[in-house]
């Protein structure tokens, strides 16, 4: 291992070729979960104040490449700045910052600005690699206060959560340092975690990132697991603390009045109705002002609608999305692929109720080994690994089995097989080299993205899905494909008559057609409610569109897409309503996608409350407000059974026994809130049946029942 890492150390100094002015160069390893290297961060630090960066990873055959340089002022923050490369997607990356006294200017792709400062201010580059963060570090250590203005707006804030002394790889030369945990906030909509030297001039030391990859500089890879281990523990402490704050537990019977009920079986809406609720499930519906007999708690709906709790069916879940999708009424996601170990956490801390979050629905992830394959779940050579991997999923509980792009053709139907002799369903992208026809006839339940259905016409035996392809090829060609061939017919057909779901991911494929400077489309409606930096994040493009015409193409295939699920629904073919992007507020953008391809508001809802649950085998509890199935309740202002934008007006959410509301949600993580009233819990007087004080004294209670039976 180290005579690997000396040779890619020496591999990589030579890649920015001899320098006489080299003062030194740090050179950090990115390791993925199951130890293989993704890439690479190397630092260049010159005798002129010069940094020079070159950054790279790839991880399921897409990843960014960045070549930066920049300078830094007496208060440690970028008076220069440039970076150039591709992004995840292939999209141009060229940005440039620059500061002179008061005055800073910036340009990019996507934006350019300008604005008069004064004191410390750090850029915030809409493409960079992780040594612009190391410059924070110690810009941030050098306030009073650890705060730091950001540009073009925000604030960054950075404070201490633990140190530890850690030790070099190479036993034979000894070498320990002490290194801290930072947790930042101000960028984005959760805090980021980084490890960092300690000293009056702290600096990157390493980025855990739990789950999927490892960050550190060479020479101290093996510290990887420990430091994972402190961060979980720290950031564990912080969200059970979020957990206290926006859990409001329902303790004792609760009457929800007034609310009128949607019927996600018919997709209509009823009269006016009384949801009781006791212990996280729902124990009676009944018509509004009937009596109320022995509840503690009454929520006034005030005649808002209620829906069932939505499912996401196609999420990548972590630690600090719930609040997201709680706060869009989204109660049940469907994750489709993590780690394993990361799940199981998330399982158990969820269900202890420290952890803000829906609850999760696993589908195991299996991948075959290749040079592009994604690095989660299980990744598997042969048929034996691969049965392994589901009787471990199987016995985990896990309903669903998820098949990716690398996974082996040769042994796909017989690893249908056994997944589904142990009872789980069978979905996934297509592998490499087969179309979709292909799985269906391995035995596929469900395709995910629209993308890898209609693939179906698009490849040839030498297409490689498993690169960008499998976005560009799409973009490029199904703008002319007909909708009305028979091989097209066929093909929805068969889909009908076998109900294969589809899970489209309609608003994560909007990126298509998303030019540098255009707002996205299904961000647009919540943009001006988001943190600054957030927004902005909403106009950068994602794929390489060089001029108006292939604009216009990717539109135009993008729009058909859109048209082609509305051909599906129609034709009886399932669908569910899945996100694969930001929790929760991409969950409402599909549905309004769902929309514009022809379905009613209602039949969007339906898709996303009774579908989920039945194809999650989650109906005997989930999916509607039925007495005996969980309390899962979503109350909206407006009606989006009409209009479906509404069901971005969460007033309140139960589930899992507690309330939560949005609103406290949204102040948390600075984004401005979608509904101005929240309704709130108010306590009903005793009746006969409620005792002053619950319990006590059993064993007198149990001498005087005694006596009593000696007199029977």
């Amino acid at each position: 291992m180290l005579n690997r890492l000396s040779l890619l150390s020496l591999a990589l100094a030579a890649a920015f070729g001899a320098s006489a002015h080299a003062a030194s160069t740090t050179q950090y390893l990115i390791i993925a979960e199951n130890g293989k290297q993704i890439g690479q961060q190397v630092v260049q630090h010159e005798d002129d104040g010069l940094t020079r960066v070159r950054f790279s990873y790839k991880d399921n055959g897409r990843g960014p490449e960045l070549e930066e340089q920049f300078r830094v002022g007496a208060d440690g923050t970028m008076t220069e700045y440039t970076v150039k490369g591709s992004s995840t997607f292939g999209n141009a990356v060229n940005e440039h910052f620059e500061r002179k006294g008061d005055q800073a200017q910036w340009k990019a792709t996507s934006e350019q600005g300008s604005k008069t400062v004064s004191g410390p201010a750090a850029y915030l580059p809409l493409n960079s690699s992780f040594e612009v963060v190391s410059a924070n570090i110690t810009a941030l250590a050098a306030t009073p206060d650890g705060k730091l203005p950001l540009l073009p707006s925000g604030t960054l804030s950075q404070r201490v959560l633990d140190t530890v002394e850690v030790t070099g790889d190479d036993p034979a030369h000894p070498q320990t340092q002490t290194v801290q945990l930072l947790a930042q906030t101000g960028i984005g909509l959760s805090p980021s975690f980084y490890w960092a030297t300690t000293g009056a001039k702290p600096r990157l030391f390493g980025v855990v990132i739990p789950g999927f990859a490892t960050i550190l500089e060479q020479g101290w890879q093996h510290n990887g697991a420990a430091l994972a281990a402190r961060q979980k523990a720290a950031e564990s402490k912080m969200l059970a603390d979020v957990a206290t704050q926006l859990q409001h537990p329902l303790t004792g019977l609760t009457v929800v009045r007034n609310a009128r009920v949607f019927d996600s079986e018919k997709a209509t809406v009823g009269a006016p109705s009384d949801v009781y609720v006791l212990r996280g499930r729902i124990t009676a519906v009944l018509p509004a002002g009937a009596p109320v007999r022995g509840a503690v708690n009454q929520i006034d709906a005030a005649g808002r609608i209620m829906l069932p709790g939505l499912f996401d069916m196609h999420g990548h879940v972590d630690r600090w999305s719930g609040a997201l999708n709680l706060a869009a009424g989204v109660t049940s996601v469907r994750d489709m692929g993590n780690d394993n170990a990361q799940m199981q956490q998330m399982l158990d801390e969820t269900i202890a109720g420290t952890l803000l979050a829906p609850q999760v629905v696993p589908a195991g992830f299996l991948e075959g080994e290749s040079p592009y394959s994604a690095n989660g779940g299980f990744v598997i050579k042969d048929l034996a690994q691969a049965r392994n991997a589901i009787d471990w999923y199987a016995e985990h509980g896990y309903p669903q089995l998820k098949i990716y792009n690398s996974f082996p053709k040769a042994i796909l139907k017989e690893t249908v097989a056994y997944a589904h002799s142990r009872g789980m369903r069978v979905s996934g992208h297509i592998p490499a080299g087969l179309r979709a026809q292909q799985a269906l006839d391995a035995g596929y339940d469900e395709i995910q993205h629209i993308n890898q259905v209609l693939l179906n016409f698009l490849v040839t035996p030498t297409t490689e899905t498993r690169t960008l392809e499998r976005f560009t090829l799409p973009a490029e060609k199904v703008a002319g494909l007909d909708f009305n061939a028979k091989p097209v017919k066929d093909y929805v057909a068969e889909l009908a008559k076998k109900q294969i779901s589809i899970d489209p991911t309609l608003s994560a494929f909007a990126f298509l057609k998303q030019r540098d400077g255009d707002m996205s489309e299904p961000f647009g409606p919540v943009a001006d409610h988001m943190p600054p930096d957030v927004k902005r994040g909403f106009s950068v493009g994602t794929m390489k569109i060089a001029d108006d015409a292939t604009y216009q193409r990717y539109q135009k295939s993008y729009d058909k897409m859109v048209q082609f699920v509305g051909i599906l629904y129609r034709a009886g073919v399932p669908i569910v309503a899945g996100t694969d992007d930001l929790a929760g507020f991409t969950l409402q953008s599909e549905l309004q996608l769902l929309v514009k391809a022809g379905l009613t508001p209602a039949q969007a809802l339906q898709v996303a409350t009774r579908n989920g649950a039945r194809y999650t085998r989650t109906s005997n509890e989930r999916g509607s407000i039925t007495p005996g199935k969980l309390a899962d309740l979503v109350l909206v202002d407006g009606d989006p059974t009409r209009n479906i934008a509404d069901v971005r007006k969460v007033a309140a959410v139960i589930t899992r026994g507690y309330l939560i509301y949005p609103r406290e949600i949204d102040a948390t993580l600075g984004i401005a809130p979608f509904v101005q009233e929240q309704p709130a819990v108010q306590a009903l007087a005793p009746v006969s049946t409620n005792h002053a004080s619950a319990g006590g004294n059993d064993g007198a209670r149990a001498r005087i029942e005694a006596l009593a039976r000696q007199r029977d």
